[in-house]
């Protein structure tokens, strides 16, 4: 306790501590909660989209006359955004997510998976649905959307469940969501990107031609972003058998270089594919990582 200061329970290092994904998702959306004013708007659109044959306890305000008239049945009218939201949370459980660059921190994929989690619970706060989708060398599990409270544990289980390891390969859950997902869902990313193939940005891109929204949390350790290593290193990979030895000092940087290049490359192909683009150092508070995306949302919804 540094300087006479209490350390947030948000702190990453503390949710580390924490061991349980529930009690992290607990700490990290009361802190949302608290730090995000809400908008008394809910987004209904006014474009009609349809209409559905009355069932006690539709609004009768919405009843359309005419077409009673017409078929002597009571239909309601509905909108195309009437619905709530549809959300699939899509985690990268590769083997780079396993990394964390100090003892005892979060690796990557629990920060994802706390993350994806917390994300979870807000939408069904507010009565929208939430799925996960758990992706490595392909899709490894599933859980469609639902907008129920209960539907919050099995979704905590499978991510305490996941493992980091093997293959990146995104474009997996790509194809199944382009298979599986309505039109209209919000599609959220949770990954380091560390895909060999080049073109995986471009691919996820292609939700957005088939009318998802898209968010990506671009989620890479300190020590990825800083490459703070001083000694001769033995680099290993967590997805194949390579190894680099290296000192660092002769690393560096041309690294950070090649690093900043990607960073930049990233953010300008999400950008022109209208994809919400968000680093996650996994060493902020998570609470501060989701209020802006939260704010955003909440300014395009208003």
């Amino acid at each position: 306790m540094a300087n006479g200061r209490t350390r947030s329970p948000l702190d990453p290092e503390v949710l580390a501590k924490l061991g349980n994904l529930r009690l992290r998702v607990r700490a990290i959306a009361e802190g949302v909660l608290t730090g995000l004013h809400r908008s008394p708007h809910h987004g209904q659109s006014v474009e009609f989209a349809e209409h559905k044959e009355y069932t006690p306890g539709d609004d009768v305000r919405r009843i359309d006359w005419k077409a009673y008239g017409k078929f002597d049945k009571y239909y309601v009218k509905r909108f195309e955004q009437e619905t709530n939201l549809r959300a699939y949370l899509v985690v990268d459980a590769s083997g780079s997510m396993a990394y964390a660059g100090r003892p005892g921190a979060l690796t990557k994929l629990e920060v994802a998976s706390a993350l994806a989690a917390s994300l979870a619970y807000l939408l069904f706060r507010q009565q929208d649905a939430a799925g996960l989708v758990l992706v490595g060398d392909e899709v490894r599990g599933a859980i469609p959307p639902r907008a129920s409270a209960s539907h919050l544990g099995p979704l905590v289980d499978a991510l305490e469940a996941a493992r980091g390891d093997g293959p990146t390969r995104l474009a997996a859950a790509v194809d199944f969501l382009v298979e599986r997902a309505p039109r209209r869902s919000s599609v959220i990313l949770f990954s380091d990107l560390m895909d060999p193939d080049a073109q995986v940005l471009a691919k996820i891109a292609q939700l957005g031609l088939r009318r998802h929204d898209v968010t990506l949390f671009h989620v890479l350790d300190p020590a990825e972003l800083e490459f703070p290593f001083e000694d001769p290193t033995l680099f290993l990979s967590m997805e194949d058998g390579r190894q680099v030895e290296a000192h660092p000092r002769d690393v560096r940087k041309g690294y950070l270089e090649v690093l900043g290049r990607w960073l930049d490359e990233v953010k300008r192909t999400a950008a022109e594919a209208d994809v919400d683009y968000q680093l996650c150092r996994t060493d902020r508070p998570l609470d501060e990582v989701l209020l802006p995306f939260l704010a955003r949302r909440e300014r395009t919804a208003a």
